[in-house]
């Protein structure tokens, strides 16, 4: 069972840093611009290392008012953040099991 819980959070912590100190555009995601006085909302892949203020240039950002995750990309973070990880300990939990 200790495995199983230090593989979770290995993983977790693993597959967290690379997703947050590392700008992978891989979650759906809104942007919302004002270049012409008007705001628009555009939808783009975002990375989650944008929220921690890695990857992107300040230039890039001039305009841009807000960018937040859809409801797929929470979904799609938290099944990478939490699924995989519980997955990786289910195995090892169960691979101790049946020794």
């Amino acid at each position: 069972m200790n495995r199983a819980i230090l593989a979770f959070v290995v993983s977790f912590l693993l597959i967290g840093g690379v997703l947050c100190f590392f700008p992978i555009n891989l979650f759906s995601g809104k942007i919302v611009e004002n270049s012409t006085g008007i705001s628009k909302t555009i939808s783009a892949p975002i990375s989650l290392s944008y929220f921690l203020g890695f990857g992107y240039e300040e230039e890039d950002m001039e305009y841009i008012q807000d960018f937040y995750l859809t409801k797929e990309g929470y979904a799609l973070a938290f099944c990478f953040l939490f699924g995989i990880p519980f997955l990786i300990g289910l195995r090892i939990y169960y691979k101790d099991k049946l020794r």
